[in-house]
């Protein structure tokens, strides 16, 4: 079988990218299959991928994705491929792996604007892919993602199956616990004995960093804080003004910003407790993530990755805004030593389920699905 998978960036830095190319690696190793890859920009692996080149215009900028999709699908059509996976909005494509919410949607109601030339142009062909006669199978990120595009979308739900990305128990398991405990503690001025509460991220107001403070603020300030309750940031964002409010509610000394890290999977390893309780998140990755590392976890309804969190088993799944309190008190919870523990390990065997084989697994199977689907149909890419 011989499939075009098509992703602007490919195995570079990104929740889309990084799907796009652990799956994609796994699978090249099947010697049935024979992957193309088009894409602007790429990292290579080590599986066995032929990569083409897809230009991009960048100026004007409401051209970018339009250009992206019509080279792409060019390319592609002037060959004879079984299959067109797609991880991107282009014209055509046999499956589409639905990274992000509608783009209409994404726009008006989480940046909460009005749609400039570019987003209309992003719709467009948007809505073109999923709409148009090559009807795809969508394979959305969560059910949260699906919901989103039910609400857009006129599609039969038998077109849509929601396929998780996944994570690799390896990343976490080469380290050593107590090694990478003291080298990131010692390194950011952390006792061991301080109770650290990890916030990844590269967005701090669409995940809600802000609201993480006001509730160790408000723990403190209830005096359920103990002097060991501390917040590790490890991401990039404005953090002076995120500092200036740490030290008007009087936690300045409780907060590190540790920027960007190359090594997360340490300060994963270093923590106690993970929160995000994003505005929204399409998955979550970081989520997924932490609960590898056997952190119990608190996250807001509007995070994806809600489907593979019980709430009150491996963390707490709040609702779609959240309060300063009902942060302050699931983070009160978790400073009893025996249900963080208790709840980590939940999370670990959870996370057990969504590695990056079983993820690849559950792709293939669409493919050999969408395959038989055009041989019936007399179809082909």
């Amino acid at each position: 079988m011989k499939i075009a998978v098509v992703i602007p960036k490919y195995g570079l830095v990104g929740g889309a990218e990084s799907f796009a190319f652990e799956v994609t690696e796994k699978l090249a190793a099947h010697k049935d299959l024979e992957f193309h890859v088009f894409a602007n920009k790429w990292q290579k692996g080590k599986a066995r991928v032929t990569f083409h080149k897809v230009p991009i215009l960048v100026f004007p900028r409401f051209l970018r994705q339009i250009s992206f999709a019509y080279f792409s699908n060019n390319q592609i059509l002037a060959n004879n491929f079984d299959l067109i996976h797609s991880h991107d909005r282009i014209l055509q494509m046999d499956l589409l792996t639905m990274h992000g919410i509608p783009h209409k949607t994404w726009i008006r109601e989480a940046r909460q604007k009005s749609l400039s030339l570019f987003d209309r142009s992003m719709a467009w062909i948007e809505g073109r892919g999923i709409k148009g006669p090559h009807t795809p199978c969508i394979m959305p990120v969560s059910t949260l993602v699906k919901e989103e595009l039910l609400k857009l979308y006129v599609i039969p739900e038998s077109r849509i199956h929601v396929i998780h990305p996944g994570v690799s128990a390896n990343r976490f398991y080469t380290f050593d616990k107590e090694i990478c405990r003291n080298e990131i503690r010692q390194r950011h001025g952390l006792s061991s004995s301080d109770v650290v509460v990890l916030f990844v991220g590269m967005n701090f107001q669409i995940k809600r960093l802000e609201l993480v403070i006001r509730g160790i603020a408000d723990l403190v300030k209830r005096g359920g804080g103990n002097p060991q309750l501390k917040l590790l940031v490890v991401g990039k964002g404005q953090r002076e003004s995120y500092m200036n409010l740490a030290a008007e509610l009087g936690i300045a000394n409780r907060i590190v910003f540790a920027g960007v890290s190359r090594e997360v999977e340490k300060y994963y390893l270093a923590s106690d407790i993970f929160a995000m309780p994003s505005v929204f998140d399409t998955f979550g990755i970081a989520v997924l993530e932490a609960m590898m590392a056997g952190l119990p976890v608190i996250i807001s309804s509007r995070v994806g990755a809600k489907d593979i969190v019980d709430s009150d088993v491996q963390g707490f799944v709040l609702g779609k805004n959240p309060s300063t309190f009902d942060i302050s008190e699931k983070i009160a919870l978790l400073l009893d030593i025996q249900t963080r523990m208790k709840m980590g390990e939940n999370a670990r065997q959870a996370a057990l389920n969504y590695t990056w084989d079983k993820t690849a697994e559950k792709v293939v199977n669409m493919y050999h699905l969408r395959a038989e689907e055009n041989i019936q149909n007399g179809t082909c890419s």
